[in-house]
């Protein structure tokens, strides 16, 4: 059993158990997280609309934060003496997904 959830813009295709960085979300180290699949994928069952979809659940525990690869960046004009450096380090959190219960 499979489910797509929907989490930071992006979309995951998460089994229990499976491990993974999603965007940052509220909560501390430990706490339970739900989320609302978009797909539900069970043998050869395969659930997709908002009805079907109504009781089904992903739980997720919170194991952390990690940061991503660090982004530099470096913009030039020439001959203005136009030089700027930049740079981005993106923040994550670490979940678990413990269950998928469906309604």
């Amino acid at each position: 059993m499979y489910a797509v959830i929907a989490t930071g813009g992006k979309q995951e295709k998460v089994e229990p158990g499976q491990v993974l960085n999603v965007e940052l979300l509220p909560g501390d180290e430990g706490a339970e997280v739900n989320f609302s699949p978009i797909l539900l994928v069970d043998n050869e069952d395969v659930m997709s609309t908002e009805d079907e979809l109504s009781g089904v659940t992903v739980t997720a525990r919170i194991l952390g934060e990690v940061k991503g690869p660090k982004i530099e960046g470096f913009t030039y004009k020439n001959k203005t003496n136009n030089r700027r450096r930049w740079g981005h380090r993106q923040r994550y959190t670490t979940i678990e997904i413990t269950e998928i219960v469906r309604g």
